[in-house]
């Protein structure tokens, strides 16, 4: 029966094969979905495949569906020194297929404010707790640096705009559109403020993970890990107008890693891909730990913060003192306290285990690289 009107779809048809070669060529940016999607900004201290490398992989997966679009990776010291976490980064690009559409940026390799022999000192009173870069030594030369399990990356190079720089371009370049996904010391955030004030009204949100509200530090007593390592980049940023979210340890210590959830990432029925066979090599053992998830929450939150089943609101300030107070977050239920935020912020205290592990797998176990709608 085709061949009846076969006449009539000469010119579609080849209208349509010529949009699929420019198509298959990738084409000009404007045929992807994702660049009609929400803008964001991701400020990690970059890890290969812990939690802020499983929210590079989650979200490069999510721009391939047109969800999210993402502007930049900058990179920050934090779980490791920012020479050992660029590589990470331009590998975990590289590994997801996105090397061509999202560039890494380098920042802050030290906190605005630090005192090495109160931090020694910290150590030292905690024994079990978790100081990031400070743990190790520093690498100051690319042979000292660890590769990721498949190995560094080949081509890609850190871009040449450093990451507060970058920051402060595409916020001005988009105001009021872009958001911040805020997942390591936010030094080159409140680094970028402070060079170019002007940014602050134009910045639609930060969403972090970071600080204890109510709950135990995991540096040191009090402090959680993101926001002890720069606690005066923190209450730069929380002194500001901006609309600000935060996923803290209050609700990440109920989001535990299970042997379940591990075995569907490391034993998809779909396959292995570079990213579930780095994730094995990288988690192996991990729910043994009781690890708990981070910085992946904040992905989903942005997407729907309806994954969020309980917040709380308060203003919130934070001590910078040097020392074992270092970190610790006031928080204000009723009244800002002297040198509070201005405004309330909501923070997270109960998650949608169940929904977000769905996406959580999916999206881990999603092909690799990437394939953009």
């Amino acid at each position: 029966m085709a061949h009846r009107n076969a006449a009539r779809f000469v010119v579609p048809l080849f209208a349509s094969l010529v949009a699929g070669v420019f198509a298959g060529c990738g084409g000009s940016d404007h045929h992807d979905a994702y660049n009609d999607a929400p803008k964001i900004i991701i400020d990690s201290d970059f890890n290969t495949m812990g939690d802020d490398g499983q929210l590079f992989a989650m979200t490069s997966q999510l721009m391939g569906q047109g969800k999210v679009n993402l502007l930049g990776l900058c990179v920050v010291t934090g779980n490791d020194w920012l020479l050992q976490e660029e590589a990470d980064a331009l590998k975990a690009v590289e590994r997801m297929g996105v090397q061509d559409r999202v560039g890494v940026y380098g920042g802050a390799n030290y906190p605005l404010q630090y005192d090495v022999a109160s931090i020694r000192a910290q150590q030292a009173a905690n024994p079990n707790g978790y100081f990031g870069a400070w743990m190790r030594p520093e690498p100051t030369s690319a042979s000292q640096l660890t590769a990721p399990p498949d190995g560094f990356a080949q081509s890609t190079k850190l871009q040449a705009q450093a990451a507060a720089d970058f920051m402060i371009d595409r916020i001005k370049r988009y105001p009021n559109q872009v958001t911040i996904i805020e997942v390591g010391p936010p030094t080159n955030l409140a680094t970028a403020v402070q060079k170019a004030p002007e940014i602050v009204p134009l910045i639609k949100q930060i969403v972090y993970m970071g600080g204890a509200m109510n709950v135990p530090g995991n540096a040191n007593a009090v402090g959680e890990l993101n926001w002890w390592f720069d606690p005066v980049a923190v209450r730069t940023l929380l002194q500001t107008n901006i609309a600000q979210r935060v996923i803290p340890l209050d609700v990440t210590n109920t989001v535990p890693l299970t042997e379940t959830v591990y075995n569907q990432i490391v034993n998809p029925p779909t396959g292995q891909t570079p990213v579930t066979q780095v994730y094995a090599v990288e988690n192996a053992g991990a729910f043994a730990d009781n690890t708990d998830i981070y910085d992946t929450l904040t992905i989903a939150y942005f997407l729907d913060p309806t994954y969020a089943t309980q917040t709380q609101s308060a203003y919130l300030d934070i001590d910078t003192t040097p020392g074992e107070d270092q970190g610790h977050v006031r928080v204000y239920p009723d009244a800002p306290g002297p040198g509070a935020s201005p405004q309330k912020i909501t923070y997270v205290t109960r998650y949608d285990n169940n929904r977000f592990f769905s996406l959580y797998v999916n999206l881990l176990t999603s092909p690799v690289p990437v394939k953009f709608q």
